[in-house]
């Protein structure tokens, strides 16, 4: 089975297309791909799958084998990779994921899908916890962007020793379920920085739906704008909050594809036909 390695803003994924058949042990093929020593190297792996009532939908898996809801940065890339591949020629798309539906604006460069808008929804926030770790507290807005997150508002996400507090706050038992980690800073009505914790995957250099939630939890709490931009380490999302859903848009490459040994890979086991 072939793949193609994607990425947005450096949140890498393997995409694998699946419309006819696919591996039967996903989440083991997701642990030993996304090794970056002994696999390929990515963040996880997505499967591009037959659509159920969208146009085509999407498995996701974190580098640890769980499974995801929902990726906003994997999700630009799936339009990207349909289009390029010559799957659909529509610019406006549906597709499935594990969180519901999620509708795709493809904006076409030459040929190619250069940037992707993604209607996110409703981004659900609720009032903030205050949690102890690390003999340290801190203020938590749980969000929910189609998978639960944790925003925690600070001067400098910089300074945030995230390689140790991420963890502790992704399985903190009074947040109620394991989540992703955000570190915001609020410079002014128009921006956002983050940096993120991903459950699965660890840190990471962007995370769609992470900054959904930052900029949603901020938005309500009158921190920004109805529009802004958020600087992530591996680059800038521009979300816009409209009659209460939020819009994603950014950038999506294809970096490079390859061949799966079966032979260094047992998770690839024998493919299973995708029947109707």
């Amino acid at each position: 089975m072939r793949f193609t390695k994607m990425e947005g803003l450096g949140n890498d994924y393997l995409y694998l297309n699946c419309l006819e058949e696919r591996p039967r042990d996903l989440p083991t093929l997701a642990l030993q791909l996304s090794d970056r020593h002994f696999g390929v190297g990515a963040d996880g792996i997505i499967c591009i799958c037959p659509g159920q009532t969208g146009d085509f939908s999407m498995e996701m898996y974190n580098a640890d084998g769980s499974r995801g809801a929902m990726c906003g940065n994997g999700i630009r890339c799936v339009g990207k990779y349909v289009y390029d591949k010559g799957f659909t020629k529509k610019t406006c798309l549906t597709v499935d994921t594990d969180a519901g539906p999620r509708r795709l604006e493809l904006h076409v460069l030459g040929g190619r899908v250069d940037r992707v808008t993604v209607d996110m929804g409703q981004v659900q926030t609720a009032a903030p916890v205050v949690v102890e770790a690390a003999g340290e507290q801190f203020r938590v807005v749980p969000a929910d962007a189609g998978n639960p997150h944790g925003v925690i508002f600070c001067p400098d996400p910089e300074g945030v020793d995230l390689e140790r507090l991420g963890p502790l706050l992704e399985w903190h038992p009074c947040l109620g379920e394991r989540r992703n980690i955000e570190f915001v800073a609020c410079p002014d009505q128009e921006h956002l920085t983050v940096r993120v914790w991903e459950r699965g995957s660890g840190i990471t250099l962007a995370c769609g739906t992470g900054a959904c939630a930052s900029f949603a939890a901020a938005w309500r709490e009158g921190r920004c704008s109805s529009k802004a931009d958020v600087r992530l380490p591996g680059g800038v999302l521009t979300l816009e909050m409209q009659g209460g859903r939020v819009f994603m848009t950014g950038p999506a490459r294809m970096v490079f594809e390859g061949e799966i040994n079966p032979e260094a890979f047992p998770g690839l086991g024998r493919t299973s036909k995708i029947t109707a």
